[in-house]
């Protein structure tokens, strides 16, 4: 087995700057499995890229307009920088952070993502309306995970 240790030291970088304890990347047969405090396991043949949606069949990355252009890929996709559970408004029963339509300004408040009882505002990188909300409040969501499109 050939231990790919240039993937294993960026799997370690991404938990140190994710705070996860845990990576595990999979592609077909082949599997990278990084934590920390624990044990490191590697299967031989890993070549890919290392953040990979929780499911790249999900509604996520069903075709937005007729063009190719899918919520994966789009421009400007609101992606999720960690693994935890996404919450749609800050309290039960108060009203959602944002809407499909509404417009949001560079720095808004989109969702909050629960990641080891720590709550992570997840804040527009840019204004624009809001066209698309791909999670749902309560659901657990992985990195990667396109929460949004703002176009």
């Amino acid at each position: 087995m050939k231990i790919d240790s240039k993937a294993i030291k960026e799997l370690a970088a991404l938990l140190e700057e994710t705070g996860l304890t845990e990576i595990k990347v999979k592609e077909g047969d082949c599997a990278i499995q990084v934590s920390k405090g624990g044990t490191t396991v590697v299967a031989s043949g890993m070549s890919a890229s290392y953040a990979m949606p929780s499911d790249p069949t999900a509604p996520q990355m069903a075709n937005l307009d007729g063009s190719g252009t899918t919520a994966q890929t789009h421009p400007g996709a609101v992606t999720s920088p960690m693994v935890g559970t996404a919450y749609m408004q800050l309290e039960p029963g108060k009203p959602p952070f944002v809407s499909k339509g509404d417009t949001v300004r560079a720095g808004d408040t989109l969702l909050i993502i629960e990641a080891m009882k720590v709550m992570n505002p997840i804040k527009a990188d840019k204004a624009g309306t809001v066209t698309q909300i791909l999670t749902e409040d309560g659901q657990p969501v992985e990195y990667g995970d396109v929460l949004m499109v703002i176009e």
